[in-house]
């Protein structure tokens, strides 16, 4: 064949080769399809979407404190005698032990007195029940018009019974004085000041030291705004875990809500629980010190929720989660985040039956795509 027919029949030839091409393309394009399509089947691991009860741990941190500082002094005068070693700021002394002692001379003196005018007052009222007996015979035989109350001595002997009434308070005061001339700890007390020294005059009403009550400590602890929603509706009477953290170890101790302090704070907007720790020194126990001052965590329990689900935190994206339906195809629920708790959240939502939550979650999931669980295994 010549050049020039075959430079007119090659057009031809090309036209038909994609003729040929394009029928062997069409007749095979749905069987690749089927096949892409089946190829991209995904395989993933997913778990039961299964509720649970759970309840809440509340933590929050405060200060050990006292529950109650005095601000001692002394009910009598007098110069200080001598003082308890353990008087000194720093130390810690039982209730009922003896502070200081004053010089107990005047009173001494007073309560002798107060004796003596006891005697002498009731001696008067024997007296006078005599004499009123005597006027009482002398009075039977006189005409009852003439008999009067002072003549049987009636008001003579209210006074005497009056003055041993007097005179027995007087005593009373004295012994009592004698007594405050030893001073004593209220309560189980921390020396925080110390104003006297032996030999030194007070004066009563002076203060003279302060002491803080040791026999149990308050912690006041603040809940946050996303916890408050969490409390009880009473939290009196709720145990609560005391932690102090310390280089060596830590110190754990039990210790008690005893009430809500009622007020919002105006600038942290946050409410206030009180924490009672009973005998925080330890003095009646064996239990670790609790000084006061010290920075500790408070744990305790609130509300329980009901029908939520624990999940990954990284397995919520935008309040969505990924399932399996029931179709064995990707979907997407809404979930509302009711409590985050390190890795995790709980959260409610509305789940169809079947559903099984995604835990391999593909690099661009689609609603719709079919899946094959690979691993079914519980979350």
């Amino acid at each position: 064949m010549s050049t020039r027919h075959f430079r007119y029949l090659l057009p031809f030839v090309v036209f038909l080769a994609s003729c040929v091409g394009y029928v062997a393309i069409a007749e095979n394009a749905p069987n690749k399809v089927q096949k892409d399509k089946k190829e991209e089947t995904l395989s993933v691991t997913a778990a039961p979407l299964l509720p649970i009860r759970y309840q809440v741990d509340l933590t929050s941190y405060g200060e050990v404190k006292s529950f109650e500082t005095t601000q001692l002094s002394s009910q009598v005068s007098g110069t200080v005698t001598s003082r308890n070693k353990k008087f000194s700021v720093g130390g810690i002394i039982k209730r009922g032990e003896v502070l200081f002692s004053l010089d107990k001379g005047n009173y001494l003196a007073a309560l002798s007195e107060a004796e003596a005018g006891l005697v002498s007052a009731e001696a008067a009222l024997i007296k006078e029940r005599a004499l009123a007996r005597v006027a009482a015979r002398q009075a039977r035989r006189m005409n009852k018009n003439k008999v009067t109350d002072l003549f049987l001595r009636k008001p003579q002997l209210l006074t005497a019974e009056a003055k041993v009434k007097s005179a027995l308070s007087l005593l009373n005061r004295a012994k009592r004085d004698l007594t405050h001339c030893n001073v004593v700890a209220p309560f189980d007390a921390l020396v925080v000041a110390k104003h006297i020294g032996v030999g030194q005059y007070v004066v009563a009403g002076t203060p003279l030291a302060i002491l803080d009550n040791i026999e149990r400590a308050e912690i006041h602890i603040p809940i946050a705004g996303f916890d408050a929603p969490f409390l009880p509706s009473n939290v009196a009477g709720l145990l609560a875990s005391v932690t102090l953290r310390d280089i060596a170890r830590d110190v754990k101790r039990t210790g008690q809500i005893i009430r809500d302090l009622g007020t919002i704070d105006s600038e942290t907007r946050m409410t206030s629980l009180v924490v009672r720790l009973d005998d925080p020194y330890g003095l009646k126990t064996n239990k670790p010190v609790v000084k006061f001052g010290s920075f500790v965590k408070v744990d305790f329990k609130g509300t329980t929720l009901d029908q939520v689900y624990k999940l990954r935190q990284d397995l919520v994206k935008n309040d969505n989660i990924w399932v399996v339906n029931k179709e064995h195809k990707l979907a997407t629920r809404m979930t509302k985040i009711i409590r985050q708790r390190g890795q995790y959240v709980f959260v409610k939502g509305e789940f169809e039956h079947q559903d099984q939550i995604v835990l391999s979650v593909p690099d661009y999931p689609e609603n719709g795509t079919p899946v094959d669980i690979k691993t079914k295994i519980t979350f």
